[in-house]
């Protein structure tokens, strides 16, 4: 069982930044790949970003590309997304997610934590 525990978000004006952080527990997560997905009221939950855990590969959505960062910290079992240049269509709950390689999708999510972006 893998355990995700998340913090950071808030409230943020349209062009700023915030850093999302998730604690991972439970596992060795070198086979592990590491996301995130927000889900926007009305919507469905769409991937916004992952990385695999060792090899440092990282993926993001079209929307995102340029402004997101996802990063990790294997010694601390962290993972992070910065989000630079905030738009208020970026307002959304943002989940913490993992999964193994060999997994078509992805198990694990952390509990929420709530981003919005005023104009």
């Amino acid at each position: 069982q893998v355990q995700l525990l998340q913090s950071g978000g808030g409230l943020v004006q349209a062009g700023g930044s915030l850093r999302l952080s998730c604690a991972a527990s439970g596992r060795t997560f070198s086979r592990y790949y590491m996301g995130w997905f927000r889900q926007a009221p009305g919507k469905e939950r769409e991937f916004v970003a992952g990385s695999s855990w060792s090899a440092g590969n990282t993926y993001y959505t079209d929307s995102v590309k340029g402004r997101f960062t996802i990063s990790r910290d294997g010694a601390k079992n962290m993972v992070y997304l910065q989000m630079n240049s905030l738009k208020p269509e970026d307002t959304a709950v943002y989940f913490c997610a993992a999964k193994l390689a060999t997994d078509q999708e992805y198990k694990y999510f952390g509990q929420g934590t709530q981003v919005t972006v005023s104009s």
